[in-house]
C-alpha cells in the first residue's frame, strides 16, 4: 500500500458507517448489474419461442443442477402463466423482471453514491481543516523561504485533486472489480470454453493499460508545482500592482505569467493525454474479445447447438457489460496515481515540523512583575549571526528604544521577543523565566504587538481591533479607539465601528490604519508593549497623531520601540544604539547627544520640528 493511501486512513477512519454501507450498497449493485443481463434470456427466449413447454414443475437437486433448475423452472412458469393468461400476461411478467432488475441496480447505484459522497465531502472538510490548523501553527520562518502561492495551491488544487481521486478506490476495489467478477462468475455458468479466453485477455489489457500510465505520477507532482508558482505570480502581481504599473513593469510580469502558464499546459497535455487513452484502448481491447467471442461462439450455437442463440446473445452482452466496469477501473487507476502525487503535497505541508512549540513542561505566566532579560544571545536566520552576544535588561514599566541603521538587528528583537523565531545561543527570561518554558499563548498575552506594516483584514472595524479580545463590547472598542486616536475619524462614518475596511484596509490612509492598529493593541490591554517602526512609513501629519496615540498607549506600560524616526523616542527612559548585531551605545537621549558618538550622527541625519 502506498504511505499517503496510509496517511489519509486516519481521516478516513472517522467514517466507517459510510465506508460499510458504499461497500455493501455496491455489491448488490454488481449483483444486479450482472442479474439485469440475465433476465433478458427468458425474454429472448420467448421471442426466439426456443424452449419447449414444461407442464412439470422441476425439482431442485443440490447446487450442481442449479443453472438446469434455474431455466426449467423459469419454463415452466413461462408455460403456467402462456396456458392461464395468455401469450402477453406471460410476455409482461418476463419483461418485468427486466424492470425490477434495473430498479434495483439503480437503487442501491443510488445509496452507493450518497454514502462515497458523505465520506468524500467529509474527508475533504477534514483534510483542509487539519491543513489551515497546520499553516496558522507553522513558524514565520517557514513562510520566509517558501512562495505563499505554492501553500494556497496546496489547500485549494491538491485536496481536490485528493478528494476527486481517492475515492475512486471505492470503485476499484469494490463496484467494478465485483461486476466484472459477477458477470464473468455467469458467463463461466453459460459457457467455460468461451469465458477462458476472457480470463486470458483480462491481465494482458491490464499490462497494456499500465505501461500507457508509467509515470504519470511525477508528472502529475511537476504539474501540481507549476500551479503553486502561477498562482504565486497572481499573488505578487495583486499585491504589487502599484509598482508593477509605475514601473511599467506590465509585460515583463505578463511574460513570466504566461510562461509558468504555458509549462502546466505541456504538462496537463501530457497528463490528459495519457488519461484519455486509457478508456478507449481498454474499450478497444474489448472489442477485439468480443469480436473473437463472437467468432467462436457462433459456431457453439450454429455448428454444436452447444449453447442456445438467446443464451450466446446475453453472453455476448455479459462480455460487452464488462468493458463499462474496465474502462472506470482503468481510468480510476490513473486519477489514484494524480491524487497520489497530491497526496504528497498535501502531507509534506502537513507534517511539517513546527520549531516553535510549548516546552513539555511550560508554565502559564499571566502577569509581568519585574523585567526582561537578553542574556548573550546570538541569533541567524541563515549562516551570518544577525546578533552577536546581545545582552540588555528591559525593566518593568520603562520604555527602552532600539536605534540604528537598517540591518542592524533592531526588528529581529521584536521577533525573538514573541517567540516568532527562537534564538540560537544564549536565553531570553521574564521574571527569571525562560521564555521558551512559557507557553506560547500566556506569553504572547502578554504582549501587544504594532508593526511598520498596518496588517488588517476584509471585515468591521470593530472585529479588526477585538482580534485579541473577541468578546469585547462597542463602548470599550470605542474607548481603545479614543486613546489610538482614532475614533475622529470613525465616528463620522455612516455605520461607524461596523464599517468594513476593505482588503488589507484598502477604504483607509496609512495613517488611520496604524491608529486601529494601535487601538487594537490598547484593546487587548497587555503589561508589555513592542513597537516595530510603527510611525516609519507615515507621512508628518499622520505621524504627529499616531505619535500621541502611541503615547497614550505606553502610559503605565513596559515598551520596547523599534525606531526609524528618532524624533518618535526622544522621551524614553533608555536608548539602546545598535550597529551590526551589537550594542554600541546605551542612554537617554541627552546623555547620548553629550556623547557625540553613533547616536549624535544618527540625529544630526535627520531633522526634528
Amino acid at each position: 500500500m502506498d504511505i499517503n493511501i496510509k496517511k489519509l486512513i486516519p481521516f478516513v477512519s472517522n467514517y466507517k458507517k459510510h465506508i460499510y454501507l458504499n461497500v455493501f450498497f455496491n455489491i448488490f449493485y454488481a449483483l444486479f448489474s450482472t442479474l439485469l443481463m440475465v433476465s433478458m434470456i427468458p425474454t429472448l427466449n420467448v421471442l426466439f419461442g426456443i424452449d419447449q413447454k414444461l407442464y412439470k414443475e422441476p425439482q431442485y437437486e443440490g447446487i450442481g443442477s442449479l443453472k438446469k433448475y434455474t431455466g426449467d423452472f423459469l419454463n415452466y412458469k413461462m408455460t403456467t402463466l402462456t396456458e392461464v393468461y395468455g401469450f402477453k400476461i406471460m410476455l409482461l411478467f418476463v419483461i418485468s423482471i427486466i424492470i425490477i432488475t434495473a430498479l434495483l441496480k439503480n437503487i442501491t447505484n443510488y445509496f452507493a453514491s450518497y454514502h462515497v459522497t458523505r465520506l468524500r465531502t467529509g474527508v475533504l472538510r477534514d483534510l483542509r481543516k487539519n491543513l489551515y490548523a497546520k499553516i496558522i501553527n507553522l513558524p514565520i520562518s517557514y513562510y520566509s523561504e517558501k512562495k505563499k502561492g505554492d501553500v494556497m495551491a496546496r489547500m485549494l488544487g491538491d485536496i481536490n485533486d485528493v478528494q476527486n481521486s481517492f475515492f475512486q478506490v471505492l470503485e476499484l476495489v469494490v463496484r467494478e472489480p465485483l461486476t466484472i467478477v459477477f458477470s464473468i462468475a455467469t458467463m463461466f455458468i453459460i459457457s467455460p470454453t468461451l469465458s477462458l479466453f476472457v480470463l486470458v485477455f483480462i491481465p494482458i489489457a491490464g499490462v497494456i493499460i499500465s505501461k500507457i500510465g508509467k509515470n504519470l505520477k511525477a508528472k502529475s507532482i511537476k504539474a501540481q508545482n507549476e500551479n503553486g508558482i502561477f498562482i504565486s505570480i497572481l499573488d505578487e502581481t495583486l499585491g504589487g500592482l502599484k509598482v508593477v504599473k509605475g514601473y511599467n513593469a506590465e509585460e515583463s510580469f505578463i511574460g513570466k505569467f504566461n510562461n509558468s502558464i504555458d509549462r502546466l499546459l505541456h504538462l496537463s497535455n501530457s497528463i490528459g493525454n495519457k488519461n484519455n487513452l486509457a478508456s478507449p484502448m481498454s474499450e478497444f481491447l474489448g472489442i477485439v474479445t468480443i469480436s473473437i467471442l463472437l467468432w467462436f461462439g457462433a459456431q457453439l450455437v450454429v455448428e454444436e447447438h452447444s449453447i442456445t442463440s438467446a443464451t450466446f446473445i446475453t453472453y455476448i452482452a455479459l462480455a460487452y457489460t464488462i468493458l463499462t466496469p474496465a474502462k472506470a477501473v482503468s481510468r480510476a487507476s490513473y486519477q489514484v496515481k494524480s491524487g497520489l502525487a497530491a497526496a504528497e503535497r498535501v502531507f509534506t505541508l502537513m507534517e511539517q515540523e513546527n520549531t516553535i512549540v510549548d516546552e513539555v513542561n511550560a508554565v502559564e505566566k499571566d502577569n509581568f512583575e519585574q523585567s526582561i532579560k537578553l542574556e548573550n544571545i546570538n541569533f541567524r536566520y541563515k549562516k551570518e549571526n544577525v546578533l552577536n552576544n546581545f545582552t540588555l535588561e528591559i525593566p518593568k514599566g520603562k520604555t527602552v528604544a532600539l536605534v540604528g541603521q537598517s540591518g542592524s538587528g533592531k526588528s529581529t528583537i521584536a521577533n525573538l521577543l514573541t517567540r516568532f523565531y527562537d534564538v540560537n545561543e544564549g536565553k531570553i527570561t521574564m521574571d527569571g523565566v525562560n521564555i521558551k518554558d512559557i507557553k506560547l499563548k500566556s506569553l504572547r498575552g502578554l504582549m501587544g504587538l504594532v508593526t511598520q506594516d498596518s496588517i488588517l483584514f476584509n471585515d468591521t472595524i470593530k472585529a479588526n481591533i477585538a482580534l485579541g479580545k473577541p468578546d469585547a463590547t462597542d463602548e470599550e472598542v470605542i474607548e481603545a479607539l479614543k486613546i489610538a486616536n482614532a475614533y475622529e475619524f470613525i465616528k463620522d462614518l455612516p455605520e461607524g465601528i461596523y464599517t468594513n475596511v476593505g482588503d488589507s484596509g484598502n477604504k483607509l490612509s496609512g495613517g488611520q490604519k496604524q491608529r486601529l492598529s494601535i487601538a487594537r493593541a490598547v484593546l487587548k490591554n497587555p503589561p508589555i508593549m513592542i513597537l516595530d517602526e510603527a510611525t516609519s512609513a507615515l507621512d508628518t501629519e499622520s505621524e504627529k497623531f499616531v505619535q500621541l496615540a502611541l503615547e497614550n498607549m505606553m502610559q503605565n506600560r513596559t515598551s520596547i520601540v523599534i525606531a526609524h524616526r528618532l524624533s518618535t523616542i526622544q522621551k524614553a527612559d533608555l536608548i539602546v544604539v545598535m550597529q551590526k548585531g551589537k550594542i554600541v551605545e546605551q542612554g537617554t537621549h541627552e546623555e547620548l547627544i553629550a556623547l557625540n558618538g553613533t547616536y549624535n550622527k544618527l540625529v544630526s541625519m535627520q531633522s526634528f520640528e
